[in-house]
């Protein structure tokens, strides 16, 4: 499997196809976002017994709900960053202002 890579402001990132967040990175990402445990469940479109479930690290997720959770906060403007010597991070991506 080959793994894709985009460049943001010099650092890499892999895509959130092949990359799987973490339950830390799931909170934080949240904590961002102001989002609630409900709202993400809604935005990925999975129950909040799963985003409950997985953020506690209670077991295995499988690797289509952590791509539809990655995808929501994907969508929502955060940015997970592979693991660069920190460990595995996040931010939100720069909102560009419209000229008028």
């Amino acid at each position: 499997m080959s793994t894709n890579f985009d460049i943001v402001d010099g650092i890499s990132q892999i895509s959130h196809a092949l990359w799987m967040i973490t339950p830390e990175q799931c909170r934080a990402a949240r904590g961002l976002l102001d989002w609630s445990q409900a709202k993400l469940a809604a935005e990925a479109g999975v129950g909040i017994v799963t985003v409950r479930q997985f953020e506690a690290g209670a077991h295995d997720t499988r690797r289509a709900t952590l791509e539809v959770i990655a995808r929501a906060f994907k969508d929502a403007g955060v940015e997970f960053i592979d693991e660069n010597g920190w460990g595995p991070s996040l931010r939100l991506r720069k909102r560009h202002q419209k000229k008028s």
